[in-house]
C-alpha cells in the first residue's frame, strides 16, 4: 500500500482553517471570487456590551445571545411606549374621573369656587374658573355652544390639539357654535352657522376656564351657566339641557399610573380608537408589546417582568426630563433656572421637521391640556408659563426649609399673574393646611415700595408676612409654576426678568 504525504504548508492551511472555524470567525479564503472584506462590516466572535456580553457563530447570533437581545428589545420597546404614551394615559386618567363625577355627556363639570388641593389634576391652578367635559363622538357630531370671554380647548383622546374656542378660538371670545365631528363621519353637515371641526379620535376633553372679576369666581360660574351648552347635532332642533356639576371640594384622580396598569390605560385608547389613530410608527410601537387592537393585552411571565422594569425605567426617565432638564433650551433664561414648558416656541415640540420627544415628555409628565396658545407669543391673550424645580444655587426644594421670590414690579400681564405649589410625586397642588396652595396678583398681597412683592415659601410664615406666604411640608419636595394671564410682549421679549427662588437661612 502506498502511503501519500500531506505537505507540511497544507497542513499548517488545515489547522489554522480548522481553528478558526472552531473560533466562529470567518477563515481566511483564497477562492477565485475572494476580495478583501472591510473589518468594520462584520461581526467579531464576541462583543462586550451593556446588557452583557454577545457571542456569535460566523455572524450568527448564539440562542444565548439571540434570547438576550430580543429581551433587551422588548424592554426598550417598553420604555418607548410608556414616554410617548403619557399623553394617552394621562387622558385616559382624565376620562376616568371625569366619568366617576358625572361630567360627561351633556353635563359640565364646574369648579364654581374654584379647584383646591383635594383633587390631583397635573398642575392644575387655582385663579380660574375651569369646566370640563368628556365628549364623545361615537354617537355622531356634538355642538358645543360657548359663553364669551373664556378659554377653551379641545384635545383628542391622545392629547393632541383640536381646536381653540373663546378669547383665543375663531369666535374671537365673542362666543359661537362649534360643531365636532368625528373620524369617518360620511353624514350632513350644516352649511353654515357653525365652526366645524374634525377630530382624529372619536374621544376628547372639552376643557375651559373663566375668569374671576376682583377676585370673585360667581360672574364667570353664571357666564357658563348661561351660554355653554354641550349636545348630539341631532338633537340640535330641541336640544336637551346642559346640566352643570360643581367640582369644587371633590376628591378626584386623573393622574396615570406609573406601573404595569399605565399599559392597561394605553389598551384602552388602542381599543376603542379606530387603528392607527395615533400613526403608524406609534401603533407600531404599541402592537410590538402586545397593544393591539382587537386583540387582548394579556402579557406571559416573562413579558410582565420586562414590562414592569421598562416602566420603572420610563418613570425615572420622564422624571429626570421634568426636574433635571439637561437641554439648555429649555430654560427661560440662560443665567437661571426657570424653564418652558414649551421648548421650542411649538406646541407640537417641532424644530425643522423634527420632533422634540423629551421637550414633548417634559410636557405631559407634568401638565395637561396641549393648545397653540400657551406655546406661542399672543401678546394680551392666552397665558404663559415658567417652572423651576430648584432655588437659586440648583438645589431640589427642601419642604422643611424657607425660601423667597422676589417678583419685580410691573409685571407684563393685562390681567394677572400666579404662583402655585405642587408635589413633585403627584405633580398636583401641594396639599397642606392651606385648601389653596398659591398666590396671585388678585388678592391682597403685602407689596413693596418700589411695587414689587415677595413670595414666602415654607412649614411656617415669616412673622408680619401671613399674606405672602405658601406653606410647604418638612420631608417633602415641591415645585412650583409662575403664570401670566394676558401676558404682554416685555414677557416675549424678555426685557422682564424673574428672579430665582432664594433659600433664607
Amino acid at each position: 500500500m502506498t502511503t501519500r504525504r500531506i505537505p507540511l504548508r497544507l497542513c499548517a492551511t488545515l489547522a489554522a482553517l480548522t481553528l478558526a472555524a472552531c473560533a466562529g470567525t470567518p477563515p481566511a479564503s483564497t477562492y477565485r471570487m475572494t476580495t478583501p472584506i472591510p473589518s468594520q462590516i462584520t461581526t467579531p466572535s464576541s462583543v462586550d456590551t451593556r446588557i452583557g456580553t454577545l457571542t456569535y457563530f460566523d455572524g450568527v447570533p448564539t440562542p444565548q445571545t439571540a434570547a438576550r437581545v430580543y429581551d433587551n428589545l422588548d424592554f426598550l420597546r417598553g420604555v418607548g411606549v410608556f414616554l410617548n404614551g403619557v399623553p394617552g394615559a394621562s387622558m385616559v386618567a382624565i376620562r376616568a374621573g371625569l366619568r366617576d363625577a358625572g361630567a360627561t355627556g351633556s353635563t359640565v363639570g364646574v369648579f364654581e369656587s374654584l379647584m383646591d388641593s383635594k383633587s390631583l389634576f397635573l398642575t392644575a391652578n387655582s385663579e380660574t374658573v375651569y369646566f370640563w367635559n368628556w365628549m364623545d363622538l361615537k354617537q355622531g357630531p356634538v355642538v358645543v355652544e360657548t359663553p364669551p370671554n373664556i378659554l377653551g380647548v379641545v384635545d383628542d383622546f391622545w392629547f393632541r390639539y383640536v381646536t381653540d374656542m373663546g378669547n383665543a378660538g375663531p369666535d374671537k371670545g365673542k362666543g359661537g357654535k362649534y360643531l365636532f365631528v368625528p373620524p369617518g363621519y360620511t353624514g350632513p353637515l350644516p352649511a353654515s352657522g357653525y365652526f366645524i371641526v374634525k377630530s382624529p379620535t372619536y374621544g376628547n376633553l372639552l376643557f375651559g376656564r373663566g375668569f374671576m372679576q376682583h377676585g370673585d369666581p360667581k360672574p364667570a360660574v353664571a357666564s357658563l351657566k348661561a351660554g355653554l351648552r354641550v349636545y348630539p347635532l341631532s338633537q340640535a332642533g330641541n336640544p336637551p339641557p346642559t346640566r352643570f356639576l360643581n367640582l369644587s371640594g371633590r376628591v378626584m384622580n386623573t393622574v396615570h399610573a406609573n406601573n404595569i396598569e399605565f399599559f392597561h390605560e394605553i389598551d384602552q385608547i388602542v381599543q376603542e380608537e379606530p387603528a392607527g389613530a395615533y400613526g403608524p410608527d406609534m401603533t407600531g410601537l404599541f402592537a410590538a408589546i402586545g397593544l393591539e387592537k382587537g386583540k387582548p393585552f394579556a402579557p406571559d411571565a416573562r413579558m410582565t417582568q420586562i414590562l414592569t422594569d421598562a416602566v420603572a425605567v420610563g418613570n425615572a426617565t420622564a422624571r429626570s426630563i421634568d426636574f433635571a432638564n439637561r437641554n439648555p433650551a429649555a430654560y427661560i433664561y440662560p443665567d437661571r433656572k426657570w424653564t418652558t414648558p414649551f421648548i421650542g416656541g411649538s406646541y407640537e415640540w417641532l424644530n425643522n421637521g423634527a420632533r422634540n420627544f423629551d421637550a414633548r415628555t417634559m410636557f405631559f409628565y407634568a401638565a395637561t391640556i396641549d393648545t397653540p396658545a400657551m406655546a406661542v407669543a399672543m401678546p394680551g391673550i392666552g397665558s404663559q408659563y415658567a417652572a423651576t424645580n430648584t432655588d437659586r444655587n440648583g438645589q431640589p426644594f427642601d419642604g422643611g426649609k424657607h425660601y423667597v421670590l422676589h417678583v419685580p414690579p410691573n409685571v407684563p400681564v393685562k390681567d394677572f399673574w400666579s404662583v402655585v405649589v405642587y408635589d413633585t410625586q403627584t405633580r398636583s397642588m401641594l396639599q397642606t393646611d392651606q385648601p389653596f396652595p398659591s398666590l396671585s396678583s388678585e388678592k391682597d398681597l403685602l407689596r413693596n415700595a418700589d411695587g414689587s412683592v415677595d413670595v414666602y415659601f415654607g412649614p411656617t410664615p415669616p412673622q408680619g408676612k401671613e399674606k405672602n406666604w405658601v406653606q410647604t411640608i418638612p420631608g417633602k419636595a415641591w415645585f412650583t409654576i409662575f403664570r401670566l394671564y394676558g401676558p404682554l410682549q416685555a414677557w416675549f421679549d424678555r426685557s422682564w426678568k424673574l428672579e430665582d427662588i432664594e433659600a433664607k437661612g
